[in-house]
C-alpha cells in the first residue's frame, strides 16, 4: 500500500467544511522555564520571542487583537473564518481569570471557528483542564504540546524541564476531556541519530496524539544553541537529509494522524542555520516533488 499523509488543510476541510487560516495571537504569558520556576534561559533553541515572532502583539482587547491579525493576513487569505492560535511561550501558565477571559472572548468571536493553544505538558493543572473542557464546549480546542523528543538525554541537553511521563499524563488528561492533542517534534536536534528521531515520531503515534508538527531545527541568533553550533559541536540537517527523514516519518506514523506541519518558518533576521530553510517556497516544492517520487499521497489513511 502506498503511504499517505493526512494534512491539516484536508482535516480542516473535512471537519469544518472550509479552509481556515490561523491568526497568531498573544496571551502575554511567560514560561516556567524563563521566570525562574524551572530556569531563566528557556529551552536551548528558544528565541527571546518564545516562538512567537509572527504573532500579533499583546492587547487587552482580544477582539481588537483578532481584527489586527486579520488585517495582517488579508493579502494571503480571502476567507472569513479563522483559528485563534496562541503559540508563543506557555499559554496555560498564568492567572486563571485572565486566561479564561482571553480564551472565551476569542471563542465567542463569530469569525473564530477553533482555538489552538500552545503549552507545556507540565502546565496543565486540574483547574486549567476544567477551563479547557468548558472552552471546548463553545468552540473546538486544540492543545499543542512541546515534546520535541522522547529521549531523556536530549531533553536534558535542550533544557526541556520535564520527564517523559509528564507528557504521557498530559495526553491522557486532555483526551479524557475530549481535547484534540497536537505534539511538536523537532527533527535534527544535536547528537540525535535518524533512528532516534524516527523513534520519537513512532512513540508520539503510539501514545495517541491526534496530530503532529514536524519541525526542522533552526539555529537562531541570541540562543544558547547558537553558541553550541558556532563551536562546531554538531551539524544541522541538509535539505536532502531533512526531506528524506520526512518521508520516513510519514511511513511510521499511524493511520489518520493529522500532520499539522512538515517544516517551519524562522525569521530571516534571526536565522543562523540551516540557511536553505529560509526559502520556504523552494523547500515545500522540493518536499512535494520528493513525496511524488516516493509515492506518498495526500489523504486520510484508511486500514
Amino acid at each position: 500500500m502506498l503511504p499517505y499523509y493526512f494534512s491539516l488543510n484536508e482535516y480542516l476541510q473535512t471537519r469544518f467544511g472550509e479552509k481556515l487560516y490561523k491568526l497568531s495571537l498573544e496571551t502575554g504569558c511567560t514560561c516556567p522555564n524563563r521566570d525562574g520556576t524551572l530556569g531563566t534561559g528557556g529551552c536551548i533553541f528558544c528565541s527571546a520571542g518564545g516562538s512567537g515572532e509572527f504573532a500579533q502583539k499583546p492587547h487587552e482587547d482580544m477582539n481588537l487583537q483578532i481584527e489586527q491579525a486579520k488585517a495582517r493576513v488579508s493579502q494571503k487569505f480571502k476567507g472569513t473564518h479563522y483559528i485563534a492560535y496562541f503559540q508563543s511561550y506557555t499559554n496555560t501558565y498564568g492567572d486563571m481569570d485572565r486566561l479564561r477571559k482571553i480564551y472565551f472572548t476569542a471563542a465567542e468571536n463569530p469569525c473564530i471557528q477553533a482555538i489552538s493553544i500552545g503549552t507545556r505538558p507540565d502546565c496543565l493543572p486540574p483547574e486549567i483542564l476544567q477551563m479547557l473542557k468548558e472552552l471546548n464546549e463553545v468552540k473546538p480546542v486544540f492543545v499543542e504540546l512541546g515534546l520535541q523528543t522522547m529521549h531523556e538525554s536530549t531533553a536534558q541537553f535542550i533544557r526541556r524541564g520535564y520527564p517523559l511521563p509528564v507528557y504521557e499524563k498530559a495526553v491522557f488528561n486532555l483526551h479524557d476531556i475530549g481535547i484534540n492533542v497536537v505534539t511538536h517534534i523537532i527533527l535534527g536536534l544535536p547528537y540525535e541519530t535518524k533512528a532516534q528521531m524516527l523513534e520519537s515520531v513512532r512513540y508520539v503515534g503510539k501514545i495517541g496524539s491526534d496530530g503532529v508538527k514536524l519541525q526542522l531545527l533552526h539555529i537562531l541568533k541570541g540562543t544558547d544553541l547558537e553558541t553550541v553550533y558556532r563551536n562546531g559541536e554538531f551539524q544541522t540537517l541538509t535539505k536532502a537529509e531533512y526531506i528524506d527523514l520526512l518521508c520516513d516519518c510519514i511511513e511510521v506514523l499511524p493511520q489518520n494522524t493529522v500532520i499539522h506541519r512538515l517544516t517551519g518558518d524562522a525569521p530571516k533576521k534571526l536565522l543562523v542555520a540551516p540557511l536553505w530553510s529560509g526559502n520556504k517556497k523552494d523547500v515545500l516544492n522540493q518536499i512535494n516533488r520528493t513525496f511524488a517520487e516516493r509515492g506518498i499521497r495526500q489523504g486520510a489513511k484508511t486500514p
